[in-house]
């Protein structure tokens, strides 16, 4: 019989501090351009600082419950189709967020965490899928599949690419067989360079990240901007707010190159900083998942574990030319709402069921 325990204080303590110093390098990285946006150097502090309120409030109420209510039908059905809807409206739109009096909502965010619950419960209700593909595979990959086309489209081929990592990875985990894994790794490898090919801009980012001298000034121009800023930094960074490659030499240094910022300003020893607090994440979440009292929960946490850890290091891989140029968010720290509440509901989940123990 499970019991309540305390949650796991290092997981949520990790969680907090990346939060708060998230707040901290988003201000850093955005004050001047927040000026020539509106005048104010607070403007995306502002914004951010409201998700951070928000998504506080919802950890604190994601660890509140018994996380097994999330399997009723009715919640994992109603969440998809919100998702679903989401998605057709922002596609419809043209654009990948949804638009509220200033504020907007990226539906891929959440639709991440609906895709990740779902399997957790088929997973948990299937036991180890041994029997292939027609009671299992084709069912599960075929609604994911609706869903990841539904995020490719945006185009946000980023967050498809991830969602089936994390999908071949708790596959893995809930022990299929390696022959079927193979088979779908294969496919699920070619299906995606077919994708990553059949657009213009996302061949040539490819070609920038095989050939780095090739146009500096053009296709190489943000990376290189990133290893500069990476390199001024050096041991212990230039101070904090002193960043030169932020004043609109760095696109995108207060998003998805925020990492950039934290190594110069910050230097390697920010950097191991970072990504000692992910680390962290990554032992704790697994812990989580081993501890847990149930399938649903094992595979829960390891799913959340698995997507805040991956973005982190694909996007940190990102910003050190490490993988090819890719819209992901360092988790907790970059700018954005949408990606930092997900991130906090995802995170008070794992700490929910944490909570728990046989």
């Amino acid at each position: 019989m499970a019991r309540k325990l305390s949650m796991d204080w290092w997981m949520a303590g990790t969680v907090l501090l990346l939060t708060l110093f998230g707040l901290a390098m988003v201000f850093s990285a955005s004050a001047m351009l927040s000026i020539r946006a509106s005048g104010s150097s607070v403007g995306f502090l502002f914004k951010q600082s409201v998700a951070t309120a928000l998504g506080l409030v919802a950890l604190f109420a994601a660890t509140r419950f018994d996380y097994r209510r999330l399997r009723n039908p009715l919640i994992i059905w109603g969440l998809l189709l919100a998702c679903f809807l989401m998605l057709v409206a922002v596609l419809v739109g043209g654009t990948r967020w949804l638009n509220f009096g200033g504020f907007s909502f990226q539906p891929s965010e959440l639709t991440k965490l609906a895709l990740l619950i779902f399997l957790a419960d088929l997973l948990a209700r299937k036991g180890q899928p041994r029997d292939g593909s027609r009671n299992f595979v084709l069912p599960c990959l075929g609604l994911i599949a609706l869903f990841c086309a539904l995020i490719y489209v945006q185009p946000d081929f980023g967050t498809t690419v991830t969602m089936a990592l994390i999908t071949f990875c708790l596959f893995f985990i809930a022990g299929m067989p390696l022959r079927i894994l193979a088979g779908l790794g294969l496919t699920s490898a070619a299906g995606l360079a077919a994708l990553a090919l059949r657009a213009d801009y996302r061949r040539l980012r490819l070609l920038a990240f095989w050939n780095p001298d090739l146009d500096p000034q053009g296709l190489n121009f943000q990376v290189n901007q990133s290893l500069i800023a990476i390199g001024a930094g050096g041991t212990t960074g230039v101070g904090l707010g002193q960043s030169t490659q932020k004043l609109f030499f760095l696109p995108a240094a207060h998003t998805d190159f925020i990492f950039a910022v934290i190594g110069e300003e910050l230097g390697f020893v920010g950097c191991v900083a970072v990504v000692a607090a992910f680390f962290v994440l990554l032992v704790r979440g697994t812990r989580t998942a081993l501890k847990a009292p149930d399938a649903f929960g094992s595979y829960l946490a390891a799913g959340i574990t698995l997507s805040l850890v991956l973005h982190a290091f694909i996007n940190m891989g990102v910003v050190l030319a490490l993988l090819p140029t890719k819209g992901l968010p360092l988790p907790f720290v970059s700018y954005g709402g949408s990606s930092l509440l997900i991130s906090l509901v995802a995170a008070g989940l794992a700490l929910n069921v944490s909570q728990h123990a046989s």
